[in-house]
């Protein structure tokens, strides 16, 4: 017969009670330290939150106020002396609609290029058997590193035949490259190799699989990529400036840039529709705050709308490949 010896284990009670102190000491100095530290991120927060959005706010009010009251620095939280001549003003000017028409089609239309464009670029480059895969991502490489300049860029536009058409606008700079590299290191580390494979035994090909299974896989990148490419094609008014000739053509950036300059000749010659110099530099600076507030509202109404697939794209096509 057989004794079985068996050994007291000691209870979480019995521990020695020298590490309690510390354990105690090190609780208490986190439970004083996490008030102060949110404390502290909170307040900086609100102080980066009040100089992004006071700015933007200050300019509204400045658009409805009298410049004077600005300069004299009556214009903080409230405008003074509302008015609103600036943008009666700007929109008595047919070429304001006419250019925002243009800039919706421009931006539109780039976008859907230029995401269309990078996305089958991205995933074909993404792909381990594509003949040629790191020679072609080289040459997208360096294209960021060496760069014709602006008379070879001009002169690859005329001798198309885009000079003064949209598509000066949209195909130059469709395949950004940086953006290249974020959709191809995505898709490497989010569609696996194993993916393709299951869809090429039930009988998918490779559209269909890029088709039916990447894109829908790839919603957080796509929403990311034209959110990228709407604001950069919204705010781009300097290809217009070089390519084309015809007003009637121009968006809307380019169009208030022309408003503000003939604001400006106005005003140094104190000559036009304006009773004096005084009178033409404070339309001026009406007109100057309007066009901001134009030129910035679209945008400000749909990014709102796209920044929770903003910030998951973000952080999934940052993923180091």
């Amino acid at each position: 017969m057989t004794q079985t010896i068996s050994t007291p284990t000691r209870s979480a009670s019995t521990q020695p009670s020298r590490l309690r102190p510390a354990s105690a000491g090190r609780r208490f100095r986190d439970r004083a330290a996490d008030p102060l530290f949110n404390t502290f991120a909170i307040g900086m927060l609100l102080v980066a939150i009040v100089a992004i959005l006071y700015p933007l706010y200050f300019i509204v009010i400045a658009s409805v106020s009298e410049p004077s009251e600005i300069l004299n620095g009556n214009v903080w939280l409230w405008p003074s002396g509302f008015t609103l001549e600036g943008y009666l003003r700007i929109f008595s000017d047919d070429s304001i609609l006419k250019g925002f028409g243009n800039s919706v089609l421009y931006t539109v239309l780039g976008t859907v290029v230029s995401v269309v464009t990078i996305l089958c670029a991205a995933y074909a480059l993404s792909r381990k058997d594509l003949f040629g895969r790191t020679f072609f991502m080289m040459l997208f490489i360096i294209t960021m590193f060496i760069d014709g300049g602006l008379i070879a860029r001009y002169l690859v536009v005329r001798d198309l035949g885009m000079l003064d058409t949209i598509w000066a606008l949209v195909l130059p700079g469709a395949v950004g490259v940086w953006n290249l590299i974020i959709a191809r290191a995505f898709f490497e580390n989010n569609v696996p190799a194993e993916l393709r494979e299951a869809a090429q035994l039930d009988g998918a090909n490779d559209f269909r699989f890029f088709l039916q299974i990447v894109l829908p896989l790839s919603k957080p990148l796509i929403f990311l990529m034209i959110m990228i490419h709407l604001v950069a094609n919204w705010n781009s008014f300097f290809d217009a400036l070089i390519f084309l000739n015809d007003e009637s053509k121009y968006p809307l950036q380019l169009v208030l840039r022309n408003v503000l300059i003939q604001s400006d000749v106005s005003s140094a010659g104190g000559t036009g529709a304006l009773d004096s110099y005084a009178a033409a530099q404070r339309m001026g600076e009406l007109i100057k705050y309007g066009m901001i507030v134009i030129s910035t509202v679209p945008l400000l109404i749909v990014l709102p709308f796209m920044q929770k697939h903003f910030t998951k794209g973000a952080m999934i096509g940052a993923v180091k490949s």
